[in-house]
């Protein structure tokens, strides 16, 4: 369903000062993410980069649940802000100046939200990241109310208002959590991340807003991918952080190089298929959106737990074997079973191909008992359910035929 008016694609406009925010078309060709967009998403990681370096500190002091927990609560505010911002630019960016004064406003609010992630964690103090998160939310909630005010009056109208209305509602909820007592703020913190997850699906009940589904994709694709580049990129601070000498270098060696593999494996299994293709409608793009929160979040975490990992092969933290392991096994597992749930399986034309990735989960979460080899062991199942899909996904149609399932084209 789209809206009563629609834009060209920027390619044809080009940059203005001043437009008429109408609804992009779905069926628009060539809908690529902008460089606004880009930049709004290196941005973002400022934010996913201390949430992860809060998880480190907490996981090798040894506050494991507590540090989990902090974390999936930070982390819920960095996408879900990045969430809203992409589905409302995929339905109504215009790219002029008031548009791009409002992202970057965003922007800055995401600044102030990773400034304070440190107090939300040590200290309970969630101050600093509800001024940053409401910051974003305002100027978003700005952006709905242009949008309502350039459609004419009908349903594609009354989804803007109450996108806005509920924006605004929530907001009211964030700050009474700055006066809630401290001991009730966590609990609180979830009614309102299900109040914030109710948004969508009341404003689009009657209406759904004009999201191009190749848009969509290629912005949570590039999202995930920003996202791993990060765990590559703490992974690799950790492991020079501590390179001395050759005996540390001989105990990092298999570190780095699982790291390498599970990175690697994580991008190849994620892209193995075309994730626009299901998003027909709300119903499957609402359930796939919030599902990558997982997808996220985990490959944040890996990155923290390669660099727990790390510091716990070099005695830099006083922690079991198997708790550093499993900060990198368990995130692992999270991802493959996500990925497998959200998009894979959907495409998966064989049981064999069906069964590749949740035989690799468990298999994955025995490598936690590998001690000082688990990583390496994991980035090795990793890899190994990678070659395996390539393999049966390159069967020729003859093979399947005599297997007795259909052949396969992915």
């Amino acid at each position: 369903m789209t809206s009563s008016s629609s834009s060209a694609p920027h390619g044809h406009l080009g940059f203005g000062a001043l437009r008429h925010m109408h609804a992009r078309r779905r069926d628009e060709a060539h809908r690529t993410a902008t460089p606004l967009e880009l930049f709004f998403d290196l941005c973002f990681v400022v934010a996913v980069g201390q949430a992860g370096m809060q998880l480190v500190h907490a996981i090798a002091e040894n506050h494991v649940a507590e540090g989990v927990v902090g974390y999936l609560y930070v982390f819920f505010g960095i996408w879900w802000a990045w969430m809203n911002f992409t589905w409302f630019a995929s339905a109504y960016d215009c790219d002029d100046v008031p548009y791009r004064i409002a992202t970057l406003v965003q922007i800055c609010g995401v600044l102030i939200y990773a400034a304070g992630v440190p107090r939300a964690f040590a200290e309970n103090d969630w101050t600093i990241t509800v001024i940053g998160y409401i910051l974003m939310r305002i100027a978003l909630t700005a952006q709905w109310l242009r949008a309502a005010a350039s459609e004419d009056p009908g349903p594609a109208r009354h989804t803007a208002l109450v996108y806005a209305a509920g924006l605004a509602l929530c907001q009211l909820g964030w700050v009474s959590l700055l006066f809630a007592p401290a001991d009730w703020r966590r609990w609180l913190f979830l009614i309102l991340v299900a109040a914030e997850l109710l948004v969508p699906v009341v404003a689009e009940r009657r209406h759904q807003t004009p999201w191009h589904p190749h848009h969509i994709a290629e912005r949570f694709g590039l999202f995930t991918i920003i996202v791993l580049g990060e765990t590559m990129f703490a992974t690799t601070v950790a492991v020079q952080s501590v390179l001395g000498d050759v005996k540390e270098f001989s105990e990092l060696a298999p570190l780095a190089l699982g790291g390498i593999l599970i990175i690697f494996s994580a991008w190849w299994i994620y892209f193995a298929v075309p994730a626009h293709e299901r998003l027909k409608s709300n119903r499957e793009s609402l359930p796939w959106g919030y599902g990558h929160f997982l997808i996220f979040a985990s490959a944040a975490a890996i990155g923290a737990g390669l660099e727990v990992a790390v510091e716990q092969s070099v005695g830099k933290a006083h922690i079991p074997t198997l708790t550093a392991s499993a900060a990198v096994t368990v995130p692992t597992a999270v991802y493959l079973l996500t990925v497998w749930f959200l998009h894979a399986r959907h495409f998966k034309e064989t049981m064999a191909q069906q069964l590749v990735l949740p035989i690799a989960v468990p298999a994955v979460l025995l490598c936690t008992f590998a001690g000082h080899w688990a990583v390496l062991a994991t980035g090795l199942v990793a890899a190994a359910t990678v070659a395996t899909g390539v393999a049966l996904a390159s069967r020729p149609p003859e093979t399947a035929r005599a297997s007795g399932t259909s052949p396969s084209g992915r």
